[in-house]
């Protein structure tokens, strides 16, 4: 019996980024084929969405985001839990209500001077529109949400329910989660090994932490290209403006299975539109689609992409 593909029913994760990929994850597990025996890879981990609902044995979860390890290898052994974010997010929101958007600064400036994974937290459910995003030093800069009631008890319950449910899909495996770059984490990778890579998007400006430019994106193909382990790579293929030429360029001969999607966390509007995302999968990864898993026409003909 093969680990992927399988149905998934997502569950969302205790952090909060844009791109998250929480409603594409059905569409991740019944793409892939893959037997489980080797080790799940995440180069840029993020929300952990992914490897939190696909829940492998044995994984190595990398970001570049040092706040985001953190936050799950606290997690991971037992120094935050449900009762101590319950506590926490209590006690701040009261406070938030109490003084308003000065109380998210002062949490901000403590974050960004001691780098409190409660206080990550925090900010990633009290800024503007779920954003995160540092500045050249490092420095947390997503303004306040203006929503002095944010920590609602039932928003407290979801979050604390979202972290006891990471714990206990973490407890019991053998999960690594280290600060690196991608190359580094897909250079560790083995034959019966599988990379998911949910990178920066070319073209989106949704990086969230430190540069990724295209040329990277272009190493990065080239490196999935090359690695001898299987590989998934999720981006968006096309909207209603413009499709992805990065795409065509590096995985046209790949596997490929899509889905309409809508982004509601953005700094734009314009950036949280119907969007098609695509998942290209190496030969050796993929599942056979079933009938209705065909992909999706276009947004844009062909003929208007000149």
């Amino acid at each position: 019996m093969p680990f992927l593909p399988c149905d998934i029913t997502p569950k969302a994760p205790p952090i909060k980024i844009q791109g998250i990929k929480t409603k594409v994850i059905p569409l991740i597990a019944k793409s892939i084929q893959w037997d489980g025996q080797g080790c799940w890879i995440e180069p840029f981990l993020g929300s952990a969405a992914v490897a939190l609902n696909i829940a492998p044995q044995r994984a190595l979860l990398a970001d570049t985001n040092e706040h985001l390890i953190r936050l799950y290898k606290e997690i991971q052994n037992g120094s935050i839990n449900g009762k101590s974010v319950r506590n926490y997010l209590e006690k701040e929101g009261k406070t938030l209500i109490e003084n308003g958007e000065s109380h998210y600064y002062y949490i901000r400036d403590r974050f960004n001077d001691h780098a409190n994974s409660f206080d990550f937290l925090f900010l990633s459910r009290s800024c503007f529109n779920g954003m995160m995003r540092f500045n050249k030093k490092g420095r947390f800069n997503v303004p306040f949400c203006r929503k002095p009631e944010r920590f609602r008890p039932a928003l407290v319950t979801k979050i604390t329910n979202q972290v006891e449910w990471a714990k206990k899909i973490i407890t019991g495996k053998d999960w690594k989660f280290v600060s690196q770059d991608w190359r580094s984490t897909i250079s560790c990778a083995q034959p019966n090994d599988i990379i998911y890579c949910d990178p920066p998007y070319v073209g989106r400006h949704t990086d969230y932490y430190n540069g990724f430019t295209d040329n990277e994106s272009d190493e990065l193909a080239k490196a999935l290209n090359k690695t001898k382990a299987s590989f998934a790579l999720s981006n968006w293929l096309e909207n209603k403006y413009r499709r992805n030429d990065y795409i065509d360029r590096w995985f046209s001969d790949y596997p490929q299975r899509t889905m309409s999607h809508f982004y509601h966390v953005g700094p734009q509007e314009h950036l949280r539109n119907e969007m098609i995302e695509i998942v290209v999968l190496s030969k050796k990864a993929a599942a056979i689609p079933t009938e209705h898993e065909e992909l999706k026409k276009p947004l844009v003909k062909r003929a208007e992409l000149g």
